[in-house]
C-alpha cells in the first residue's frame, strides 16, 4: 500500500479545503483497499500502533459503523464516544472533552458535530487530525469521497465530463456541498434540482446548475444522487405534505421508465421510501446504493491511511 504521493493536509475538515489530487489520491487508495476488504482476510497492520477517537455529538449508524470497521480493518486501536452518555450532558465543553480523550495518547479524531465549524476549531487547538464525519449542514466530506469513488466504479472509471443531478433537500444537506465541491474537483458537471424552498440561494454563485423540473433533470444526467427530506433539521414547513412532494419532485418508477437511457440511482442514506424515492427505483438494477455501503469501508480506509501517512511524514 506504499505510495510516494500524500495528502496536502494533516485533516479531512472538508471537500472544499482538500486538492483535486488529494481527491484522485483518497479515490486511489481506495480502490486498493476495496480489494482488501474483498479477500478472506481483511485486516492489515497499516495502522497497528495509531489510537483513533471516534467522537458522535449527533446520533449516527452508517457513518460511525462504517469508520469503526475501517478502523478495525487497518488494524488501529479504536475509543469510541457517545454524547449521549458523556460528561457532555453534564456541561463539559468540547475543548475539554477532546484534551481529556487526547490525554489517553489519541493520533487521530472521528467526529461528527451538530455545530458547522466545530472541526476547524478543534484542529486549531489540538495536534490530532481530524476527519469530519458530518458538521451540521455544512460538509461531510467522506460522503462525498465515497459516492464519487461509487460513480467512477459505476461510469467506468471518470467522471470528467459527466453530468451529475444531485435530487431533494439541498437547503439542509451537508452531504450536498461536499458533493458540489468534490464533483467539480474531478471535472464533472454537476446540476442541483428540487423544489425552490429547498434550494438555497447560493448554489449558482458555486458554478451549479439549478432546476425545479424532476423528468428534465433526470432525462439530462448520467447520475441521480437523491437526498432524503431532512424533516428533523426543518424549524418551518418548506414543503406542503410529503405526499405533495413524492408526487412533483419523487424519483417514481414512472419517471424514470419513461427516460430512453439508463440512470445511475443513489442515495446517502436512510432512505424515505415513498417520498423521494419510491421502493422500485431504490432496489431497482440501476440502484448502486448498497455498493456505496461497502465503498464506504474503502473509501474511510484510504482516508485514515493517508492522514496516518502524513503524520509519521510530519
Amino acid at each position: 500500500m506504499a505510495s510516494d504521493q500524500q495528502l496536502s493536509t494533516k485533516h479531512v475538515l472538508g471537500i472544499k479545503y482538500l486538492t483535486a489530487a488529494d481527491v484522485e489520491l483518497i479515490l486511489d487508495t481506495a480502490l486498493q483497499f476495496k480489494e482488501v476488504i474483498n479477500r478472506p482476510i481483511k485486516k492489515v497492520p497499516s495502522l497497528r500502533d495509531t489510537t483513533v477517537a471516534n467522537l458522535f455529538f449527533e446520533n449516527s449508524t452508517r457513518t460511525r459503523i462504517s469508520f469503526e470497521l475501517a478502523e478495525k480493518r487497518l488494524s488501529a486501536d479504536t475509543v469510541n464516544f457517545s454524547a449521549a452518555s458523556s460528561s457532555v450532558k453534564k456541561g463539559e465543553t468540547l475543548l475539554d472533552t477532546v484534551n481529556n480523550i487526547l490525554a489517553m495518547k489519541v493520533d487521530m479524531v472521528v467526529m461528527r458535530h451538530p455545530a458547522p465549524g466545530a472541526h476547524h476549531f478543534l484542529a486549531s487547538k489540538i495536534d490530532a487530525s481530524i476527519v469530519n464525519a458530518g458538521d451540521g449542514t455544512h460538509e461531510h466530506p467522506t460522503q462525498a469521497l465515497l459516492d464519487a469513488y461509487s460513480m467512477r466504479d459505476a461510469l467506468g472509471g471518470d467522471l470528467r465530463g459527466k453530468k451529475i443531478c444531485i435530487f431533494g433537500d439541498i437547503t439542509h444537506s451537508r452531504v450536498a456541498l461536499s458533493n458540489v465541491f468534490c464533483l467539480q474537483k474531478l471535472g464533472a458537471k454537476v446540476r442541483v434540482c428540487g423544489p425552490p424552498t429547498l434550494i438555497p440561494k447560493h448554489m449558482r454563485s458555486l458554478g451549479v446548475e439549478v432546476s425545479y423540473n424532476v423528468d428534465e433533470s433526470l432525462a439530462w444526467c448520467d447520475v441521480a444522487n437523491v437526498l432524503r427530506i431532512q424533516l428533523e433539521r426543518q424549524d418551518t414547513k418548506f414543503i406542503p405534505s410529503l405526499r405533495e412532494y413524492n408526487r412533483h419532485f419523487g424519483i417514481t418508477r414512472e419517471r424514470v421508465d419513461r427516460l430512453d437511457k439508463p440512470v445511475v440511482i443513489m442515495h446517502p442514506g436512510p432512505i424515505n421510501r415513498g417520498v423521494e424515492i419510491d421502493t422500485a427505483v431504490a432496489d431497482s438494477e440501476h440502484s448502486i446504493i448498497l455498493e456505496q455501503v461497502e465503498n464506504g469501508v474503502a473509501v474511510r480506509m484510504a482516508v485514515l491511511y493517508l492522514l496516518a501517512a502524513r503524520r509519521k511524514e510530519g
